[in-house]
């Protein structure tokens, strides 16, 4: 079986002090692969770290200067992510089964003989490399699974769970050094008006901008989640209660002035802020000191932003051109008839005139 056609131009590293056996190995990839040999690990060593098109090395055991255990070592603990993971396949003579059990702790893949023959070889090369493919596949949808669990998809905060289990070990650290940790909550109260009134997708818009605009008021150290529907949770170590709750002040005003507009409909956002602190409060988990910011939520007062201005009026018409649109607007449509065209003539024709004396 031939590698993937997509590893054509990559380059395999053959490593051995036995010439014919880098030039037996070599003749068997260059078909489908750019070939480079060395002749001990050192000079791989060398080549692994400069050359960033090696895909795969096959490497002997026992070799002048430094051996293949060495050079395994070396890869496996280098700091460069592409040499750490590079797959190395060992070519095997005699060793006994001890040094290949020890070969394979020390991060080796695949073993192979040195008298495979040109299938074996490449079918043992294809195999690691798809082998090693579907481990970066896995290990990219874990870290996926792992990014997901603990963020909040729509407005990219954490998650009201991860948020608990993060905040219990500042808690504990904060009660333990008598350091203070504050909790600030914030909830939209008017979030399903506005989805009824401009749609999920505005709603959830306005939540996003909003979460925005918390995270830029807030440290790095700090920690923000969507812990319902259209409720925020602000974790704060090292913030005292009077601290917090300038915080959630200027964060009221903020919402208050907030433009936020969705297509040309602004949209007024009406919000509700309650905190607690571990100076301030008795609590004794971080489960009960948001149970008591959640409390001074429901019996806050509501900031609402103030409602836009009404449209000016429209200007006052002529009484003789507001009498004649009068007439106009109450005539019968059907009564018209084939003059409706010349009606929209005149209409246009006197629009153009009022537009011309204008210019």
């Amino acid at each position: 079986m031939a590698p993937a056609t997509e590893q054509a131009r990559k380059r395999v590293l053959v490593v051995d002090d036995s010439k014919f056996v880098r030039k037996t190995f070599a003749t068997i990839l260059r078909g489908a692969f750019d070939v480079r040999e060395e002749a001990d690990g050192e000079a791989a060593w060398s080549a692994i770290e400069g050359d960033r098109s090696i895909v795969m090395v096959f490497t002997d055991l026992d070799m002048p200067k430094l051996n293949g255990f060495g050079l395994l070592s070396r890869m496996r603990s280098s700091t460069d992510a592409r040499i750490r993971e590079l797959p190395v396949v060992v070519i095997s003579g005699v060793e006994e089964q001890a040094n290949k059990q020890r070969a394979r702790e020390a991060g080796a893949h695949d073993f192979i003989a040195k008298s495979a023959d040109a299938a074996e070889v490449l079918a043992r090369l294809d195999n690691v490399l798809r082998l090693v493919s579907t481990r970066k596949e896995l290990e990219t949808a874990r870290q996926v699974r792992d990014v997901s669990a603990t963020r909040d998809r729509l407005t990219g905060t954490h998650t009201g769970e991860y948020l608990v289990t993060e905040s219990r070990k500042r808690f504990s650290f904060a009660r333990r050094h008598g350091a203070d940790l504050a909790l600030m909550a914030l909830r939209i109260e008017n979030h399903r008006e506005v989805a009824r009134t401009a749609g999920k997708d505005a709603a959830d818009q306005v939540l996003a901008r909003i979460a925005k605009l918390v995270s830029s008021q807030i440290r790095a150290e700090d920690s923000i989640a969507r812990t319902a529907a259209a409720t925020f949770m602000v974790v704060a170590p090292g913030t005292s209660a009077a601290q917090i709750q300038k915080l959630a002040e200027r964060l009221r005003v903020q919402l208050e002035q907030a433009k936020i507009t969705f297509g040309k409909q602004p949209l007024n956002i009406v919000s509700r802020v309650g905190v607690a602190s571990l100076g301030a409060d008795e609590a004794a988990t971080i489960e009960e000191l948001m149970g008591i910011a959640l409390q001074r939520l429901d019996t806050a007062p509501s900031a609402a932003a103030p409602a836009p201005a009404p449209a000016s009026a429209a200007p006052r018409l002529p009484a003789d051109v507001e009498q004649a649109l009068q007439t106009l607007e109450r005539v019968e449509l059907r009564s018209i008839g084939g003059a409706a065209t010349e009606v929209l003539k005149r209409l246009h024709r006197i629009a153009k005139m009022i537009h011309d004396r204008r210019r």
